[in-house]
């Protein structure tokens, strides 16, 4: 039995507080990260990774380790919450990082670079949840297909299909910014 298994039973059959908090800290780092990623903002981040463990946590009985993994049942929940926080609040923009600006000359590229990005976040929030959700399971998480398809119960050939028919779309959408 894996150790995040052992805890997983210890909060559901005991209510144990150590256990619940040895599994958001072994956890906690890629969660915030894949969040990050997404929103471009630290507080933001930092709130919905919070508000991601505690979904997590309230209904970790219905956890089903046979669909998903733990890491990956948590990164839907957390897709979950920054397509509701993106349908509750503005448009999360991407801060400027000063690591991210190296030369004069490249200033307008990383510039032109954020800009898209934000359009095509924008584009993508316009999106139904479902395609939102496979997009950013994908881009940001980083998962493969099989994994995305457990997650959402989806056959893994419609996620193929509607991933890469927006991918096609956002080329199509976004081709005058190459």
């Amino acid at each position: 039995m894996k150790q995040e298994e052992k805890w997983i039973r210890s909060i559901l059959h005991r209510g144990s507080t150590k256990a619940a908090d040895q599994l958001v800290r072994a956890y906690y780092d890629k969660l915030y990260a894949f969040i990050y990623r997404q929103v471009g903002c630290k507080e933001d981040a930092l709130d919905l990774t919070q508000d991601s463990f505690i979904a997590a946590l309230r209904s970790l009985a219905s956890y089903d380790p046979s669909k998903a993994g733990f890491g990956t049942w948590l990164c839907h929940i957390a897709a979950h919450k920054v397509i509701d926080a993106r349908r509750k609040y503005r448009p999360v923009t991407v801060p400027f990082d000063e690591e991210d600006i190296r030369t004069p000359e490249d200033f307008t590229d990383v510039l032109a670079d954020r800009e898209l990005i934000r359009q095509m976040e924008e584009y993508v929030c316009r999106l139904s949840p479902e395609l939102q959700e496979i997009f950013r399971l994908r881009i940001y998480a980083e998962l493969p297909f099989p994994k995305i398809a457990s997650v959402t119960l989806q056959p893994e050939a419609k996620i193929k299909a509607q991933y890469y028919r927006l991918i096609k779309r956002l080329r199509k959408e976004f081709e005058d910014h190459e």
